[in-house]
C-alpha cells in the first residue's frame, strides 16, 4: 500500500523567487506586482475553467494513464540495465515519448499546486516577495513532481492594505505565512513525463510532468 499523503515543504525544498500572480501571470510577461488573493473557498472556484486540478493523487493518476497508459515497472527498468540512471532511464523516456505522440491529453490545460512562503517585504513595489517550491504527491505510479519548464525571475505578491499589516507582524513574529501556489498551463508536446528514480529512495520512481506555465495564481487560505 502506497501513501497518497503529500507532505509539507521545510525551508530546505523551496527553491527560486518568482513572480505572484493571482490575478493570472503569463510566463512571458514583464515582472510586475499582483494581488494576493485571500479566501475561504475552495481554490478551485478562483481557477481558470477550462482548467484540470491536479493535485488529488487519483486525478493525477488518471491524467498519467491518459498520457502513457500504465506506469513503468521500475524493478525491471533497475535490473535490466548494467547503469540504470543512464541507459535504462534514457531508454524508457525517449520510447514513452514516441509512443504517447498525439495524444488528446497533450494539449489538455492542467493546474497544479506548489507551496510558497511569503518572504520579505518591498516598500518600494508594495509588495512581500514569495519563495516557492515543489509538492511531492505518493502515486501509485510513483512520486509525482510537477516541473515548470520555465518561470519569470522574481515573485512579488501584493497584498490589500487591511491585509499588509496583519502579515507584516506575523513575519516580525518569526512566523511563517503559507501561500497555495496554482501553475497554469500544458504539458511540453516532446518531453510531456520526465521518469527518473526518487532521490530519497533509487528503488522507487518519480515522474514529472514538464509544464509551459500560462498563468499563476496566489492563494492565502483561511480555515
Amino acid at each position: 500500500m502506497y501513501d497518497r499523503s503529500v507532505p509539507k515543504l521545510t525551508s530546505a525544498l523551496l527553491v527560486g523567487l518568482f513572480i505572484a500572480s493571482p490575478c493570472g501571470a503569463f510566463a512571458g510577461d514583464t515582472p510586475a506586482s499582483r494581488l494576493l488573493l485571500t479566501t475561504t473557498q475552495d481554490i478551485q472556484l478562483f481557477l481558470p475553467r477550462d482548467a484540470r486540478l491536479l493535485r488529488d493523487p487519483v486525478e493525477i493518476e488518471k491524467f498519467l494513464e491518459e498520457l502513457d497508459d500504465a506506469p513503468p515497472d521500475w524493478t525491471e527498468v533497475h535490473g535490466n540495465y548494467e547503469h540504470p540512471d543512464d541507459e535504462g532511464l534514457f531508454v524508457l523516456n525517449r520510447e514513452r515519448d514516441r509512443l504517447r505522440a498525439g495524444r488528446p491529453a497533450l494539449s489538455q490545460r492542467i493546474t497544479f499546486i506548489w507551496e510558497g512562503l511569503l518572504s520579505s517585504y518591498l516598500p518600494d513595489q508594495s509588495s512581500f516577495l514569495v519563495a516557492v517550491g515543489p509538492e511531492m504527491t505518493a502515486t501509485k505510479w510513483g512520486v509525482v513532481r510537477f516541473k515548470p519548464e520555465s518561470l519569470p525571475a522574481e515573485l512579488l505578491a501584493m497584498p490589500a492594505p487591511k491585509v499588509r499589516k496583519f502579515l507584516q507582524t506575523k513575519l516580525d513574529r518569526g512566523e511563517n505565512v503559507r501561500l497555495v501556489v496554482a501553475m497554469t498551463g500544458r504539458v511540453v508536446p516532446n518531453e510531456a513525463l520526465i521518469y527518473d528514480f526518487a532521490h530519497e529512495d533509487r528503488g522507487q520512481g518519480m515522474i514529472m510532468p514538464m509544464v509551459r506555465v500560462e498563468q499563476i495564481d496566489y492563494f492565502l487560505t483561511i480555515p
